[in-house]
């Protein structure tokens, strides 16, 4: 599989370094990485780290503002898009058409494609706009997968709830995982 797994200026970025650190141990997956720069900005907000540690995850990564690379073409084939976390800014572009750095541009290339982009807002509480852009994305065959956890697994850190919604990630992205109890799993 080879995915292409982009980082944006949302609060949560916990989820996308979360979710590289899994698909780079993973036997079979190719990882391409985009970050923002208002994504870099909150790695080390959020997280303490500089943006180029989780590079090192990566497979490839490109810069945002480079529009000749691969993700800006529909000959180059990927699987999967994941933009963790979307920032509504970005979701908005997106839904509208607007092509102006590298994520909008290859998120508009796989929708136009057909392949799979899967799109994880944290922001809320949501506008209507925002609810209306999230519907006309899914509309166009885009997975609006917000970062919004269960708490059925019986959550004891900040870590099992990250890993509830990588896990649901990853079953978006059909890949096999074990992040969280599951539901049928579970002693009632």
């Amino acid at each position: 599989m080879k995915l292409l797994l982009c980082i944006t200026g949302a609060s949560g970025v916990i989820y996308g370094k979360r979710l590289l650190e899994v698909l780079s141990e993973k036997v079979g997956v190719e990882v391409e990485l985009i970050v923002s720069e208002a994504g870099r900005d909150l790695l080390r907000k959020e997280l303490d780290i500089d943006y180029e540690e989780i590079y090192q995850m990566a497979d490839e990564v490109y810069e945002p503002d480079d529009l000749d690379s691969p993700p800006s073409s529909g000959s180059s084939l990927y699987d999967a898009m994941a933009i963790v976390p979307c920032s509504m800014s970005s979701l908005s572009k997106i839904a509208s058409g607007i092509s102006d750095n590298l994520i909008t541009r290859a998120a508009a290339v796989f929708l136009k494609e057909n392949r799979k982009l899967i799109l994880t807002p944290r922001e809320t509480p949501i506008s209507t706009t925002w609810l209306k852009k999230m519907y006309q994305l899914s509309a166009e065959g885009g997975v609006v997968l917000p970062a919004m956890p269960g708490f059925y697994h019986d959550p004891e850190s900040i870590d099992d709830i990250v890993n509830f919604i990588v896990g649901k990630i990853l079953d978006s992205l059909g890949i096999e995982n074990s992040m969280f109890e599951r539901w049928e799993n579970k002693d009632l």
